[in-house]
């Protein structure tokens, strides 16, 4: 696939995918970034690393500004001083040049993202059970026409 089909691609996927599936791939981008950083300072890129460590920040940034306090407390409560954690660690590891910074936070959020991972797919089961109908039978069918 060229780079040009596989952008296509991309934006398709993020346009017709549930807010669920788009906050999984939200994570998965988090993470690839995080370890692209983190690969980059090891091999002393400087320019790569604040590209992906930039990029990493971005996507915490926006899963921070997702959280709605008024929407779901608990939620935000929990989650907000995590990101922020999060943020402040990547941009410690990013100042000292510390991969490890950055691999911890893969570390951390990580259970996070299997649990939203678990819960979407937990969802896409019980919305395909809730829209397979079942079978007719020749007893329904009889029923329903009698009625008409």
């Amino acid at each position: 696939m060229n780079p040009k089909e596989l952008a296509r691609y991309g934006v398709v996927k993020v346009t017709t995918c549930s807010p669920g599936q788009l906050l999984v791939m939200l994570y998965d981008a988090l993470f690839r970034f995080l370890r692209e950083g983190a690969a980059a300072m090891e091999a002393k890129d400087r320019t790569k690393s604040n590209e992906r460590v930039s990029r990493s920040l971005a996507i915490l940034e926006q899963l921070l500004l997702g959280l709605k306090e008024d929407v779901l407390p608990t939620l935000y409560e929990k989650l907000s001083p995590l990101y922020g954690f999060c943020m402040s660690h990547i941009t410690t590891g990013n100042l000292h040049q510390d991969p490890a910074k950055l691999t911890d936070v893969v570390r951390i959020l990580s259970p996070l993202r299997e649990a939203w991972a678990g819960a979407v797919a937990q969802m896409a089961r019980e919305a395909a059970g809730a829209s397979a109908a079942p079978p007719a039978t020749a007893e329904a069918v009889e029923a329903v026409e009698t009625r008409a």
